[in-house]
């Protein structure tokens, strides 16, 4: 597999004839100007605005000059793919409104603005200067003695190499050259090390991993909220549709058969009406049971104490109901709990062999807290297949938390804790 960044590259076998210490080499090469560019660009930003303040032309620019770090480092992230193919992520947010104003405005208070005026001002007086005296040192020393032979045809007579030995004749040329070769070889591992710590500490500041994990963990969590909402929603319009819809005209058409039924004499054709009646008035209670499978109206319309009463009630086990959980609680977590006593109701009644259970709805201190609670012969695995990991798959995406105990001989207990609060200001 191809390396994707130079510390990959340095570990096999062929570094020196991949195309990585030539990349090195230029980003380093690179943040020489780009060094002495913020440099110019922040003495000039301080001068002007210091002097100009007085008529107070300059306190704008002086405002501004800690925004100089922010292309700094867009051109930073930039370079980074020299030694490193993963991209560093821009943290920066996007205006609300746009124009120069609300961009500044935020651009202040973000922490990355200031970590990239640090690195800016740590490029422009210290690390110019140390990629310029890497890049000396381990390229143009070797490169300088590997030149001896040729230096020394120049001048015919002697040279000097590197300002400090003598070479007056070829031989002691060329064993200069040889060293200035072993020299560059160790010196591109070299190169690869120093640009590979340079970059490291330029993501380190301007794209630290932990902030873009803590980023990026923030956007998925966000955009699970708003699927879940968004799920939700069209759960609700499907249920809307088939209520409104397909539900009542199949009222009328069983209405209609029951009207022809009684109008058609005795014979082949009643009998046909009424069967064709049953048929109808079947698929009129299984596109109930349907609807109420989507998403039930009681939800909607009552809430979460009415829907599981209504659960409750039609549960072929007698369940106690006790639910202390007034008001209304967010779409998706009402959703989620009537699902969750759906199943666990469904399992009761068909795994549990349960004479009756018990059914406890709270909330306090920021938190629902669903219990079920049955007293059948236990046993209850979710590696077995009931249905318990579906639950808390259904529980976890509203940052809910399924605990289940169910020892062999009962009771079990399903427990379910989800962080809310209510949005009904009675609740």
């Amino acid at each position: 597999m191809r390396p994707s960044n130079v510390w990959q590259a340095l570990a096999r076998p062929g570094y020196l004839k991949s195309a990585w210490p030539l990349r090195a080499a230029v980003y380093l090469l690179t943040g020489i100007p780009l060094g002495l560019l913020i440099l110019l660009a922040l003495a000039a930003g301080v001068v002007f605005g210091v002097v100009l303040s007085v008529v107070l032309v300059g306190l704008p620019l002086l405002a501004l000059t800690p925004l100089s770090g922010v292309p700094f480092a867009a051109l930073e992230r930039r370079r980074l793919r020299l030694i490193d193919d993963a991209p560093a992520p821009d943290l920066h947010r996007r205006p609300a409104e746009p124009g120069l104003r609300s961009w500044a405005g935020l651009r202040v208070r973000e922490k990355a603005t200031w970590r990239e005026l640090g690195y800016a001002v740590l490029s422009a007086l210290i690390l110019w200067p140390l990629e310029a005296l890497a890049l000396t040192f381990l390229l143009g020393a070797p490169l300088w003695l590997m030149a001896a032979p040729a230096l020394l045809a120049i001048d015919g007579k002697e040279v000097k190499v590197l300002k400090t030995w003598l070479i007056t004749g070829y031989p002691a040329a060329f064993g200069w050259a040889l060293a200035g070769l072993v020299l560059l070889f160790l010196a591109t591992y070299a190169l690869g090390v120093v640009a590979g710590a340079r970059a490291e500490l330029a993501r380190l500041l301007i794209s630290p991993r932990d902030v873009v994990l803590g980023e990026q963990v923030a956007q998925l969590a966000s955009s699970r909220v708003r699927l879940v909402d968004a799920f939700e929603s069209e759960r609700r319009r499907i249920e809307r549709d088939l209520h409104d819809g397909a539900q009542q005209r199949l009222v009328a058409l069983t209405m209609s058969l029951g009207l022809a039924r009684l109008d058609a004499p005795e014979g082949p054709l009643a009998d046909q009406l009424a069967r064709a009646q049953g048929e109808a008035e079947a698929a009129l209670t299984e596109l109930r049971e349907l609807i109420q499978g989507i998403h039930p109206a009681v939800l909607t319309d009552y809430g979460l104490a009415a829907a599981l009463a209504d659960v409750a009630d039609r549960s072929p086990v007698p369940v106690d109901i006790r639910i202390t959980a007034d008001g209304r609680f967010p779409a998706a977590i009402e959703s989620a709990l009537y699902f969750v006593v759906r199943e666990a109701l469904a399992n009761v009644s068909k795994h549990s062999g349960a004479h009756r259970a018990w059914l406890r709805l709270d909330h306090a201190g920021g938190e629902l807290r669903l219990e079920v609670t049955d007293d059948g012969r236990g046993g209850a695995d979710p590696a077995r297949g009931t249905g318990l990991t579906g639950l808390a798959d259904r529980v976890s995406v509203v940052d809910g938390r399924l605990s289940v105990s169910s020892p062999v001989g009962g009771p079990t207990v399903l427990l379910v804790e989800i962080p809310c609060e209510s949005t009904d200001p009675s609740g």
